[in-house]
């Protein structure tokens, strides 16, 4: 099983959201993917399992004396899976809570970014529209200066690639923003590269290009995805360099 807790180096995003979570009100504290299956063959992290089903783990009664937790399973119809390798717990809409966001692919129409709550499905992309299509999650960051967090990903990083920007608004996904000729993944490899960074000047999605020879940061400014070079790329030490603002 793999398991998440927190959001790709986002923790001061998560201890706000709870820091902020009514006292009293139930709150996600946990996500887990479970339910192994084989039911759709696509292999993009060089496994042959994607998963059935999302628990949530539920502090019933946040900030309460008496610890009230329970579980949630979500189970997928048999045409989906989980094609993910971790859910993500991010407070989209502002309300002190965290939702969940996981990245979930239909045997006919592909990958889409869905957003969960304790009761269900929020909203979520549309599928990108054929079986054997992914889109590799890039990180959760307040993209454009709003004060209220957005998803990145990479729409079909080994093809297409293309990055997406979404937000909430009046619970539903609305893509801001959008860049060709970049991307996050390469087909069998078990990990994302990349992720969001802050050096001073707000957050950044950091991926590579499109043929994996630069590092480059992209931000929303003005309304629209800037893209800026920004080193060499030289395996995944480089990444780690980048991201550290080093």
């Amino acid at each position: 099983m793999r398991f998440w807790l927190l959001i790709w180096g986002l923790l001061p995003n998560i201890l706000l959201a709870q820091t902020l979570a009514p006292s009293g009100q139930p709150v996600i504290i946990a996500a887990e993917y479970t339910d192994p299956t084989t039911r759709y063959q696509h292999g993009v992290f060089g496994n042959e399992t994607e998963f059935g089903a999302l628990v949530l783990t539920i502090d019933d009664c946040f900030r309460c004396t008496n610890y009230v937790e329970r579980k949630v399973k979500i189970t997928l119809p048999e045409r989906s899976v989980f094609e993910d390798l971790v859910p993500r717990l991010a407070d989209l809409d502002g309300d002190g809570r965290p939702e969940v966001v996981v990245v979930e692919t239909d045997n006919q129409t592909g990958a889409r970014l869905a957003v969960y709550s304790i009761d269900g499905l929020i909203t979520a992309t549309p599928n990108i529209g054929t079986s054997q299509r992914w889109l590799a999650p890039a990180g959760i960051a307040d993209l454009n200066g709003d004060g209220q967090l957005d998803i990145a990903y990479i729409e079909t990083p080994h093809l297409g690639k293309t990055l997406k920007i979404w937000t909430m608004q009046r619970g539903r996904l609305v893509r801001i923003g959008r860049k060709s000729n970049l991307t996050n993944h390469r087909f069998g490899e078990g990990f994302i590269s990349g992720g969001i960074r802050d050096c001073g000047l707000g957050a950044e999605v950091i991926t590579a290009d499109g043929i994996w020879r630069n590092i480059v940061a992209s931000r929303i400014v003005s309304g629209l995805v800037t893209s800026t070079v920004i080193a060499p790329f030289d395996g995944q030490r480089s990444f780690e360099r980048v991201l550290a603002c080093n």
